[in-house]
């Protein structure tokens, strides 16, 4: 349809997905020919004798008019959340006269765009540590490999099965008698985190034959191409969480220590074999069966081997660690300013003309 093609002016918001991502506005400064807005999406063209685009999507993006859309969202639960077109055309914003949304456009264009920059350049940094973190692994599980050969991953299983997933609720479970099937992000870069749950509803029937324990090693069976075949061991103690379906949990023999295959997992030599093995009709979501993840090659290590490579690791993250809890701080902040930034200026609370060549990432 005509209409629906994307041109560059045009101002999309998102109206349908998890309620973090409904009521999202952004301008269109290019874009390729014959892009068509989907369904979840809602296209705007601006009058040009009465709004800028660029502050239209901004002015949409403020607090105000986000909380408006936010009351006005309906849904099965929040991951499927979506408002009308009558709401988003409903709403009501003040805008200063064009001239006045053009000078504020243009210093927002300017000024973000040095945020971004060093948004850019922390991003940067932050894969340059994850590069950093990965070469050590790599370097000691080759080592490893080269020394005492591989073996197949099956021979050191002695339980492999995957969970279930009973209808929950979006939220996650609440401290005490709650119980919770756990997320796919739980288990991500060989760390795991209790607290990405969603909670089953009082009444469901639980199985407590799914409920992880702490020591068990957690495989991701279906994930992104990058994610899947994440592993992370139960390292704490919490109670009533259970093993959802798209995720395997693996019991070891005595001579293999957990942590270690998760590592391992981790390492180039693995990934490689799981984009060559994991099968998808998306790149969205793709999958490993079992019988892959059994046929990983496992460095034949002794005990006190694993313990070493674990230290090692132990030690190597630990300072990339405290640099990457500074750059995420950093990021934080910048983001913070650039909402900040535009908030104000949109609703005008300070005189763009006055402020122009002040720098606003002081401080960050």
């Amino acid at each position: 349809m005509k209409n629906a093609e994307v041109e560059v002016g045009d101002v999309v918001v998102t109206k349908a997905g998890p309620r973090h991502r409904v009521g999202v506005a952004a301008y269109v400064d290019r874009t390729p020919a014959r892009l068509l807005v989907s369904g979840k999406m809602v296209l705007l063209r601006a009058n040009p004798a009465a709004a800028d685009p660029r502050f239209l999507a901004r002015a949409l993006s403020t607090p105000g008019p986000q909380a408006y859309l936010d009351a006005r969202k309906t849904g099965m639960a929040e991951s499927q959340m979506n408002f009308t077109n009558e709401d988003l055309l409903g709403l009501r914003i003040d805008i200063p006269n064009l001239s006045d949304q053009r000078r504020i456009s243009d210093y927002l264009d300017t000024e973000t765009c040095r945020i971004d920059q060093l948004i850019t350049m922390q991003q940067r940094l932050l894969k340059l540590l994850e590069e950093r973190d990965q070469a050590l692994r790599d370097q000691l599980v080759n080592h490893l490999a080269e020394a005492f050969g591989e073996i197949p991953l099956r021979r050191f299983i002695t339980r492999f099965e995957q969970g279930e997933s009973p209808q929950c609720e979006a939220m996650p479970r609440e401290a005490g008698s709650e119980w919770g099937v756990l997320k796919l992000s739980a288990v991500k870069r060989g760390h795991f985190n209790p607290t990405e749950n969603k909670r089953v509803p009082e009444g469901t029937r639980v199985n407590r034959e799914y409920e992880v324990q702490q020591g068990d090693l957690l495989i991701s069976r279906a994930n992104t191409p990058s994610l899947v075949g994440d592993a992370a061991v139960v390292d704490s103690t919490t109670t009533n969480l259970l093993l959802p379906d798209l995720l395997y949990r693996i019991a070891l023999t005595s001579t293999m220590d957990a942590q270690y295959v998760a590592q391992v997992a981790l390492s180039g030599r693995v990934r490689t074999l799981i984009e060559s093995v994991a099968r998808g009709s998306s790149q969205s979501m793709v999958k490993l069966r079992g019988e892959d993840i059994k046929n990983w090659p496992i460095p034949n290590a002794s005990r006190v081997q694993q313990a070493e490579v674990l230290r090692e690791i132990d030690r190597g993250t630990q300072a990339t660690s405290r640099l990457r809890s500074a750059v995420t701080r950093q990021l934080r902040m910048l983001a913070e300013r650039r909402r900040a930034l535009i908030t104000a200026a949109v609703t005008g609370q300070f005189d763009v003309s006055t402020a122009s060549g002040r720098n606003v990432t002081d401080g960050v």
